[in-house]
């Protein structure tokens, strides 16, 4: 009876392992609209949550005019919510190498455009940080706001 009580705890501890390993990296919704009013609806909802986009990145412009190749519109913008930003890098001085919070904005094939957002619990996995990985959480919570009302 307390060998199958141990494989029982065992394989539930091998399901959370696992659920843990195949979590989402990102937070994505498609929209229908024009590119550039996609891209500036996600600018105000993360103004909402509290964020600023401090870098902009037109992947399609860079892949132009570095390798004369012609790609679908794709931007990458970098989020920033200071207060948590510097609440992160107090509890870990490192973790600006993964600062800020990408969110991408894509045209699909069919014209419809893609909004992702990374899952920074996704992210923190790496770190054995308590507090940092709190300051994932809440700021997962505000990136999936950001997406879902979208």
């Amino acid at each position: 009876m307390i060998g199958l009580l141990l494989q029982a705890l065992q394989l539930m501890d091998t399901k959370r392992t696992y659920k843990k390993w195949i979590m989402k990296y990102y937070f994505a919704k498609t929209l229908s609209g024009e590119f550039e009013d996609v891209i500036k609806k996600v600018t105000h909802e993360l103004e909402n949550e509290g964020f600023g986009v401090l870098t902009e990145i037109d992947v399609t412009a860079t892949l132009k005019k570095k390798l004369n190749i012609d790609f679908k519109k794709y931007r990458i913008l970098g989020a920033c919510n200071a207060p948590f930003a510097h609440k992160a890098l107090k509890a870990e001085d490192k973790v600006g190498t993964m600062l800020p919070c990408n969110v991408i904005v894509q045209e699909l094939e069919n014209g419809e455009i893609e909004v992702a957002a990374v899952n920074p619990m996704a992210s923190m996995q790496a770190v054995k940080n308590k507090e940092l990985e709190n300051i994932a959480i809440e700021i997962g919570h505000k990136l999936k706001n950001v997406i879902d009302i979208l």
